[in-house]
């Protein structure tokens, strides 16, 4: 993944929080702290945020957290009933037989190439034993709405591109990845390497309003974890700016 230096328009900014987000929405944290990190040693003035301006921020990703629920209300009403495929598989089973795929819900748009990117996806992934790793869910127990999408265009692991590989827009799948065609022996997840990943996944076309609202939900994303470390975002933005 690669890193692009701030610039000034609001639509590059987008697609900087976009770069920030891979697949897993548990490694958006991480990449934020990288980040954070590096900013850290490069100004003085990350001594802290008032709790004034931890609460704007907070605020301003609540409303768009609302926002995106409401736009992507009639699609967690076609998806949730799917919900209840979330359930503990065999670990064995699962790293054996590469991809395995089944449709829940067939889709009346185009069907998605095997290298397909112009997408978003609602999505559950979970572990072997049933624990859920990442979702677009606004909770994993008992959940109302989504809170998410995910921009595809970001770049996905193999076992993803094949998993989606003819499904159409607007369908339901349930696909496994066998842990070499996930993160092998690269990443750690459900607590070990080389692990198979399950997930429950509806592709949607990447158009307004949901693509606007999503890529705004992103960008308030990576503010809050700026915020959150003690960083100002929009002050830092504006000072990088005039240099």
């Amino acid at each position: 993944m690669e890193e692009k230096e701030l610039k000034t328009s609001k639509g590059q900014r987008i697609a900087i929080a976009l770069i920030a987000i891979i697949m897993l929405g548990s490694i958006i944290a991480s990449y934020a702290a990288i980040i954070v990190g590096n900013s850290s040693s490069a100004t003085s003035s990350n001594s802290g945020l008032s709790a004034e301006r931890l609460a704007y921020y907070q605020d301003q990703y609540s409303e768009q957290v609302k926002k995106f629920k409401e736009v992507s209300a009639d699609d967690f009403a076609k998806f949730s009933p799917y919900l209840s495929e979330v359930k503990a598989y065999n670990e064995t089973n699962a790293n054996s037989g590469g991809v395995q795929i089944r449709d829940l819900a067939v889709g009346t748009g185009r069907a998605l190439a095997s290298d397909d990117g112009d997408y978003l996806a609602y999505y559950v992934g979970w572990c072997a034993d049933e624990k859920i790793f990442d979702s677009s869910l606004d909770s994993d127990s008992k959940p109302t709405a989504f809170a998410k999408a995910l921009d595809v265009s970001t770049g996905m692991i193999e076992g993803w591109y094949q998993g989606m590989s003819g499904l159409k827009l607007g369908g339901i799948r349930e696909f496994t990845i066998p842990g070499e065609l996930a993160y092998g022996d690269k990443m750690e997840i459900c607590g070990g390497y080389n692990k198979p990943l399950k997930f429950l996944v509806m592709a949607v076309a990447a158009e307004d309003p949901l693509k606007t609202v999503a890529a705004d939900l992103d960008v308030m994303y990576l503010e809050l974890q700026y915020a959150n470390a003690g960083i100002d975002y929009e002050k830092e933005y504006a000072a990088a700016s005039k240099e």
